[in-house]
């Protein structure tokens, strides 16, 4: 189960109808396309915030645009799979990732193995954070997204909806590899020499003059994250160290990226590691382990999963 949290309080009032939905078996872009059905409007009038689960039990936020128009009867769109949950008004449309976050619930079932194991790393997890990877869900059947953006790259006609999913695709893909390096090198939690920090559920950055005892407690703390960069036009920021990280997977992964730069796409800072809010967890009999978190937008409930779970 995933809920989304909205970033702001719709106003009350406003052209746009925001509709909070309940769906289950119906992927986001469906539900989309039936609104604007339903609306009489057109599919870019239609506004949500980002990408759910088509199998999960998931709430979601629509904005529908409707000028002048009286609200029609949603709860003649409710089906067994999609029930309108509220329906308020709001001045703009609602935009792609301003969510805060997402509240998961999550059951797995036939669990087994070791549960002091299983304590201690989610114990871990709670304290200090786990590893921010973009999950396997972002690369495509099969992981195929990033050869497909390989392929875009070396002159394949592609549709322009699914260019930029496989070009998100690579700067996804050159993040974790840097992750990964972060990982294996046993830093991917600490400051090392020429890192640039980002402020915990925040897109605000900072270099700090000198890595002393102050920056270090406060990652400790979870207040602070070390950050890798989302490649594109522009420079790396950081220096030292943690700039021979990223130049050396930029350096080995060369056409992926001098395409990003080709297709004009604007560099970005994304944290190391992820701080779950409200982290709790329970056994239902012996073999159902239900987790309770919130992770910020952007997150991957997954990425928390195969730190605990052989998938």
């Amino acid at each position: 189960m995933v809920q989304e949290i909205l970033s702001f309080q719709p106003e009350g009032s406003g052209e746009h109808a925001f509709l909070q939905i309940q769906k289950q078996g119906e992927n986001t872009e469906y539900v989309a396309r039936l609104l604007a059905r339903f609306a009489g409007v057109r599919q870019r009038d239609i506004g949500y915030a980002g990408l759910k689960d088509r199998h999960g039990r998931t709430t979601q936020w629509f904005s529908v645009w409707l000028p002048g128009k009286e609200d029609p009867d949603w709860s003649q769109l409710e089906t067994p799979s999609i029930q309108v949950l509220q329906a308020v008004r709001h001045a703009r449309k609602l935009k792609r990732g301003v969510l805060s976050g997402n509240r998961f619930q999550l059951l797995i079932r036939d669990w087994a193995g070791d549960k002091s194991r299983l304590e201690m790393q989610l114990q871990c997890i709670k304290k200090s954070g786990f590893p921010n990877y973009f999950g396997s869900q972002r690369f495509g059947h099969q992981g195929q997204n990033v050869n497909k953006a390989l392929a875009l790259l070396q002159g394949a006609k592609v549709k322009r909806e699914l260019r930029s999913i496989y070009l998100s695709a690579v700067r996804s893909y050159l993040f974790n590899q840097i992750l990964s390096q972060r990982i294996i090198a046993n830093n991917w939690n600490q400051a090392i020499a020429g890192d640039v920090f980002i402020f915990n559920h925040s897109n605000s950055y900072f270099k700090p003059e000198q890595i002393d005892d102050c920056v270090r407690q406060r990652i400790g703390q979870g207040e602070i994250h070390p950050t890798a960069i989302m490649y594109g036009k522009g420079v790396l920021e950081t220096q030292a160290e943690a700039l021979a990280i990223e130049e050396k997977v930029i350096s080995q992964h060369q056409c992926l990226s001098d395409g990003l730069i080709d297709y004009g796409l604007e560099a970005s800072r994304r944290a190391l590691r992820v701080m779950p809010d409200d982290l709790s967890w329970e056994f239902i009999a012996d073999d159902g382990l239900l987790l309770r978190f919130c992770l910020p937008a952007g997150c991957y409930a997954t990425s928390l999963l195969r730190e605990i779970v052989d998938c």
